[in-house]
């Protein structure tokens, strides 16, 4: 059985291509592939499309009229024609429709601020006209002669606590070869250099487009650094000026810089529990960054700077953390100095415990690797004078202890892979508990299990060309999952089973309560603008820590096999369902919502249940394989 369709990317030409009704897993293809190949690999191996002809209803779905759309020259736009048997142009150039009325089209943009696309659809019996206005993002366009600064770029501005002998960086953005000098009450106080780094590359390209031609950088000529050192400054008469030539351009820099005072200053991290919060605060590598500490409420630390609502935390010489400065509040005393003593090893029926007594509560982080579990705390001294391991433990096998530069380092080394563990502070203690790999048999891995599925969204999330949101996509797979779970022996606990929002932190903070065995995140994909579809579409299934990868990877290989996309491979993403650390979790990313085929698949039993099946048949490849670890 083969099935026809003409070509679905705008500004080509026209083309028809077939595939048969069963096709292998598509590997990944050049961007510069022919459209035929395109619109075989978004294909996969999914559901026909049903054709639906009815009335000519041309809408846009993606982006709504006005929108502001962050992309270079081009960029993608679907809707539908309400019927399939439409005919549709934008700017004139052919756009494929599919049998059930939905389209994709990336297109090329307009260069000025304000882009129209013009839409144009037709049936033997009638034909409609839409204009679409787009904008680009307001940017600081610089005059084409004198001298400029672009005021959005000073930074940093505000409020700014910074040690005395530490460097300050000041970076602006103006007119390329200028004299750039910082400048108050007649007193230059730092000259600006030209600031050699390359340009970054967007965040969406850098995650989702494989062409590797879309990477191109390049140094910005009109980027400035200064730096500053031992200087407190008021906010009050300081000036930037960019001197080009006989021309000056100037603009106050709002900046109130304080040098932080000699005597320490100790901050708690806050407990927000009462206030629905987990009781966690996160620590950053720098402000804005992505996730990287999580430390529980009472946790103490010396602070090193500020900027605005941003604190920064000392944890080991050179290693800094950013927190929310909301978070922490000032506590009198010396800078902490904790001292770790003795370990004891609890074992019981479901986790191991190791209690580390400390005389303060100081910043720490736990690493796992696949058989051990590495504490680092920050800062501390170690006084270990035993090990207590109590009762024989199978789990863990040996625990040893080392002085480093920045801290006591404690390792536990486990007799089987890491399942999942949690930290908390027991009045001055770190307790740090290792959960057991619940017990699994190869015939019926299933049986005794938890398995919490999420069905992501809502609020917010992805829509299709038709008007299908991911959360109601995502809904329909996670149902089929869970017949085919409970059917195998499993428990099901949903994170929901209506369309009702649910809060994204209560998600994983239930599936730990109820002590799952493993969490699994149904999601599927959107692209940023800018990126093209045709290429940058398939399947990927993400993860976060190590004791997730062979799930994920095994739910991967599963996924592809059902339907039949490319393979885009697993990823570790910084994503709040597959952070949690008592179990393993990943979050997985079928199929492309904005892809008319693939939404349509979303829409109909069979496809949702071959989504659900290779979920299910990854979820039990995995188990069956670490059932059979010794």
């Amino acid at each position: 059985m083969t099935r026809r369709f003409p070509l679905l990317l705008a500004g080509s030409f026209a083309l028809a291509c077939s595939r048969p009704a069963v096709t292998p897993p598509m590997q990944p293809l050049p961007a510069d592939s022919s459209p035929a190949a395109l619109i075989e690999a978004a294909a996969g191996d999914l559901p026909e499309v049903d054709s639906v002809i009815g009335p000519l209803q041309l809408r846009v779905q993606y982006p709504a009229a006005n929108a502001v759309v962050d992309a270079g020259d081009s960029s993608f736009v679907f809707g539908t024609t309400g019927t399939g048997n439409a005919a549709l142009t934008i700017n004139g150039a052919p756009v494929r429709v599919a049998p059930n009325g939905a389209w994709l089209a990336w297109v090329a943009l307009p260069r000025d601020s304000v882009m129209r696309l013009e839409l144009r659809a037709r049936t033997p019996a009638d034909s409609q006209r839409l204009t679409l206005t787009l904008r680009r993002p307001r940017r600081f366009q610089p005059p084409a002669v004198g001298a400029w600064i672009d005021t959005a770029s000073l930074a940093p501005t505000g409020l700014v606590e910074w040690p005395a002998g530490e460097f300050l960086a000041l970076t602006a953005r103006a007119t390329p070869g200028a004299q750039v000098r910082l400048v108050q009450d007649g007193t230059v106080l730092a000259t600006f250099a030209p600031d050699s780094r390359l340009d970054d590359v967007a965040w969406g390209i850098r995650a989702f487009d494989r062409d590797t031609q879309n990477l191109a950088r390049r140094v910005a000529d009109d980027r400035h650094v200064a730096l500053l050192r031992g200087r407190a400054l008021a906010d009050s008469g300081l000036v930037l000026e960019a001197i080009s030539g006989a021309d000056t351009a100037r603009f106050p820099w709002r900046l109130q810089l304080s040098l932080l005072d000699s005597l320490p200053r100790v901050v708690e991290l806050a407990d927000d529990r009462a206030q629905g919060g987990d009781g966690v605060t996160i620590g950053r590598a720098h402000p804005g960054a992505t996730y990287h500490w999580f430390w529980p409420a009472g946790t103490r630390a010396l602070v090193t700077g500020r900027i605005n609502g941003d604190l920064r935390i000392g944890l080991a010489p050179g290693l800094h953390a950013w927190v929310p400065a909301a978070d922490a509040h000032p506590i009198a005393g010396p800078a902490p100095r904790p001292v770790a003593g003795s370990l004891t090893l609890t074992p019981t029926a479901d986790l191991a415990t190791l209690r580390v007594p400390l005389s303060e509560r100081a910043p720490f982080e736990i690493v796992e690797r696949e058989r051990e579990i590495e504490i680092t705390i920050f800062g501390a001294v170690g006084d270990v004078n035993w090990i207590r391991y109590g009762q024989e433990d199978p789990l863990v096998s040996r625990i040893a202890w080392t002085q480093l530069p920045e801290g006591v380092r404690l390792t536990l080394y486990l007799s089987s892979p890491v399942w999942g563990f949690r930290s908390r502070w027991d009045r001055g203690d770190l307790l740090v508990e290792i959960r057991r790999p619940p017990p699994l048999e190869r015939g019926r891995p299933f049986d005794g299990l938890l398995i919490a599925v999420d069905p992501g969204h809502p609020p917010a999330g992805a829509s299709g060309p038709t008007g299908l949101t991911e959360a109601e996509a995502n809904l329909g797979v996670a149902l089929e999952l869970q017949k085919l779970l409970t059917e195998a022996g499993a428990e099901v606990l949903m994170t929901r089973t209506t369309d009702s929002p649910v809060d994204l932190g209560a998600r994983p903070r239930l599936a730990e309560a109820r002590g799952a065995h493993l969490l699994v995140s149904i999601h599927n994909n959107a692209l940023p603008d800018g990126v093209n579809p045709f290429p940058n579409n398939g399947t990927s299934v993400f993860y976060n820590h190590p004791r997730s990868i062979p799930l994920a990877a095994a739910v991967q290989r599963a996924l592809v096999g059902q339907l039949g996309l490319r393979d885009l491979g697993i990823g570790r993403g910084d994503l709040a369902l597959v952070r949690p650390t008592w179990m393993p979790a990943i979050l997985t990313e079928g199929l492309f919502m904005m892809v008319p085929e693939q939404e349509a698949a979303l829409r109909s039993g069979e496809g949702r249940l071959r989504y659900a099946r290779g979920v299910f048949e990854g979820i039990r490849e995995f188990l069956r394989e670490r059932a059979a670890e010794p």
